[in-house]
C-alpha cells in the first residue's frame, strides 16, 4: 500500500502554501461555516435562501464548496444569518460566522 501524503492526509508544507489549495481551503472554512450557523438557527437551505435573496441551489452549492467566498457574498449571508463574519487566516478553520450579542 502506497504511502503517500494521499493516503493519510500528510500533505507537505509547500503544497499548503499553494494558492489553489488555500483557495480550496477557504471555500471548505466558508462552506461549514455557513452549514454550521445555519443549522445552529434551525433553519433550511431554503429558508436561508430566502433570507439571502438567493436560490437554494446557491446555498447548496456554498455548502458544498462550490463557491468562492466573495467579500460581497460574506456580508449578505452575514445579515441573513444575524451574524457577523470572521477571518483570521493564522487560526483553523479560518472563517467563522459568529452570533451577535443580544
Amino acid at each position: 500500500m502506497s504511502r503517500g501524503y494521499h493516503t493519510n492526509w500528510n500533505v507537505p508544507p509547500e503544497h499548503r502554501e499553494d494558492a489553489e489549495y488555500r483557495a480550496a481551503g477557504r471555500r471548505m472554512d466558508f462552506a461549514q461555516a455557513v452549514f454550521e450557523r445555519r443549522t445552529h438557527l434551525g433553519w433550511s437551505a431554503a429558508e436561508l435562501a430566502d433570507r439571502a435573496g438567493m436560490t437554494e441551489e446557491d446555498i447548496d452549492r456554498i455548502e458544498e464548496s462550490g463557491i468562492d467566498p466573495t467579500l460581497e457574498l460574506i456580508e449578505r449571508l452575514a445579515v441573513a444569518l444575524q451574524s457577523g463574519a470572521r477571518v483570521d487566516p493564522s487560526a483553523s478553520p479560518e472563517f467563522r460566522f459568529e452570533g451577535r450579542a443580544a
